[in-house]
């Protein structure tokens, strides 16, 4: 009996193991099942709702930019938009065949797009502003297309092209970075474009508005079967500028005028303003670009006109460009002489075509004889602001100049803005390592060596000169609208400065200027028979790189300043013909005197260029 028990028991020693197997395998499986239901479950949930459910980002309208009357400068516009939302597996070959021939784009870009998003429940822009042809085909064989879906969606537009290209910038599609960044609280991210320069991008989170998304139910291709839910976008808040579009179109119709004379075809910029509050009326920069071809996606061949260019059609000058002021500068040399005694209004100062203690000359070896101050400046004399340099000295030309806004950014809300540059003994000695001689106080009286200066930067010291000495931080919006229409911000003008100068000075400086544009001044040819009294101040900044650049700055009217203008020229020549043109189509078109021509603006210009012989070359001489 024992020994059947235990042959009994042996014969079971093979089932025994079996048994502890199979109660092994089956606890694991009670584990994994545990550990899915229990920690993994809201993740293997999602997924499976990811590919039932669809959040579907609904772009939100970009606030609309208006111009001082109320005029649309920047909108935006409905446009068919073709959006990938990846459904089960990638894209195939035939299928980015047969997009790449209904969207007429190349495959290889397709590809690109498709594989950035291949993993992600977000949808992705394929193309845009799409014509109704290509969308009636892409519609017809959409069923052959997973994941593919036309919709109508916001685009940005600028209806006056190239007009103040570098104020307004640009928008553009938004990458990885962006799309994280600007993820809204519910998780979904935008697909709207965003500001890349310019307004749009400075003031791009009011302009943007907020996205809203739309819940659907996708069949097995991915094509939407219903709509379970929709959060509305909300819209952008409206921006109101100070730009007048009428006397913005004037200024750019002219600065393409003068290029098309072979005149500033290497840049022109330019700026007006209001010289009672700051507000900027017109700013433009050439070349240019149009922000137009950046919201439906710029082509191969755009981007290399814009990037090839080496004039940079990107770069708003008016703000950013650095320029030598010229003859424009003895406004200050002016000033720190007269307050400083160093001269007085009567004083005459003889000029035989050189200074008598440097070998620097007036351009053409001109020479005036006995002069003052206000004939000295309305002739832009170089012989007497050297002396005016030479009596003031260095240290408080840096000072009266910095005293006036250079060498340090205006303030005004826009990317970009460059500081300028004021000359001094400190900056030689720092940067060159040089000793600062005589020569180089002269080169600064008169706005060359080291002396850099915005056209932005140009236009506010005119404005202190008009205005009575205030100093106003410029702006270009004026208001910030909610969306029921009501204020949510508005822009007063903000004064952040007074000019210690006399008024008996501003007045010798107003009167000098009021001689420029008078039948013996620079531009006295220019402005003949104007019918508003117009003070001005020409200048002809060296240029070692090539051509002279030419400026005119002015304001007007002389007894009641409305209005004040700065342009420059790069490598223009002489700032009354190169200029002068531009700005005294502005002040037409700003006092409605009437059109000017292309064909008045051209014989102006040679006016200007040989009637306005008194004009010197700013020239930096070498000393002897």
């Amino acid at each position: 009996m024992l020994e059947a028990l235990l042959k009994k028991k042996n014969n079971d020693g093979p089932f025994r193991y079996v048994y502890w197997v199979i109660l092994v395998v089956f606890a694991a499986l009670v584990a994994r099942l545990v550990w899915l239901q229990l920690f993994q479950g809201d993740y293997y949930n999602s997924l499976a709702e990811g590919n039932r459910l669809r959040a579907i980002p609904l772009a939100a309208m970009r606030g609309v930019m208006y111009d001082r009357n109320g005029q649309i400068l920047v909108g935006s516009r409905p446009s068919f938009t073709v959006t990938y939302m990846p459904s089960q597996g990638s894209m195939t070959e035939e299928e980015l065949n047969t997009l790449s021939r209904l969207l007429n784009l190349p495959k290889e870009k397709l590809r690109e797009k498709v594989a950035k998003v291949k993993n992600s429940y977000i949808p992705t822009v394929l193309a845009q502003d799409l014509t109704q042809d290509i969308v009636t085909r892409v519609e017809e064989e959409r069923n052959e297309l997973p994941g593919i879906s036309v919709d109508v969606q916001p685009i940005r537009y600028y209806p006056y092209n190239m007009m103040a290209a570098q104020v307004f910038g640009y928008v553009g599609q938004i990458d990885e970075e962006d799309m994280e960044r600007l993820k809204d609280e519910d998780g979904v991210s935008v697909i709207t474009q965003i500001g890349r320069a310019g307004l749009e991008a400075y003031y791009d989170n009011l302009l943007r508005g907020k996205d809203g998304s739309r819940q659907v139910e996708v069949d097995a291709s991915g094509s939407p079967v219903k709509e379970l839910e929709r959060k509305n976008p909300v819209p952008g808040h409206n921006i109101h500028l100070t730009l007048d579009v009428n006397l913005q179109q004037a200024l750019e119709q002219a600065m393409d005028r003068q290029v098309a004379n072979g005149i500033g075809v290497n840049g022109i910029a330019a700026v007006a303003i209001d010289p009672n509050t700051g507000a900027v009326l017109a700013m433009a920069s050439r070349p240019a670009y149009n922000p137009n071809w950046f919201t439906r996606g710029i082509t191969e061949a755009e981007w290399r006109q814009i990037n090839d260019n080496p004039n940079h059609p990107m770069e708003n000058r008016a703000i950013a460009g650095e320029y030598p002021p010229g003859s424009t500068f003895k406004l200050i040399t002016g000033a720190a002489a007269l307050e400083l005694k160093k001269i007085t209004p009567d004083e005459m100062i003889y000029d035989s075509g050189r200074h008598w203690l440097v070998d620097m000359r007036n351009a053409g070896g001109e020479a005036l004889g006995w002069i003052n101050f206000t004939e000295a400046l309305a002739k832009s004399d170089n012989v007497y602001f050297y002396e005016l340099g030479r009596r003031v000295g260095i240290d408080k030309l840096e000072e009266y100049a910095k005293m006036f806004g250079m060498g340090r950014k205006t303030g005004i809300a826009m990317h970009g803005e460059s500081d300028g540059l004021v000359a001094s003994e400190a900056y030689k000695e720092k940067n060159y390592h040089q000793d600062w001689y005589l020569g180089d106080t002269f080169n600064s009286a008169i706005g060359q060596g080291f002396q850099l200066v915005t056209p932005l930067q140009a236009a506010m010291i005119v404005s202190e000169v008009a205005n009575g000495g205030i100093q106003y931080k410029p702006f270009i919006v004026s208001r910030i609208d909610n969306l029921d229409g009501t204020p949510y911000k508005i822009f007063a003008p903000e004064q952040i400065g007074t000019l210690e100068v006399s008024k008996s000075t501003l007045d010798l400086i107003r009167e000098g200027m009021r001689n420029v544009a008078e039948e013996s001044g620079t531009a006295g040819s220019l402005f003949q028979g104007f019918p508003v009294q117009v003070a001005g101040k020409t200048g002809t900044a060296e240029n070692f790189g090539g051509q002279d650049h030419g400026w005119f700055v002015a304001y007007a009217p002389y007894d009641h300043p409305r209005i004040v203008i700065a342009v420059l020229t790069e490598q223009g020549g002489f700032g009354a013909a190169s200029a002068g043109p531009i700005v005294k189509t502005m002040l037409e078109e700003f006092f409605h005197v009437g059109a000017y021509a292309a064909d008045t603006a051209a014989a102006a210009g040679d006016k200007a260029g040989t009637g306005g012989r008194a004009e010197e070359r700013d020239g930096e001489n070498s000393e002897r």
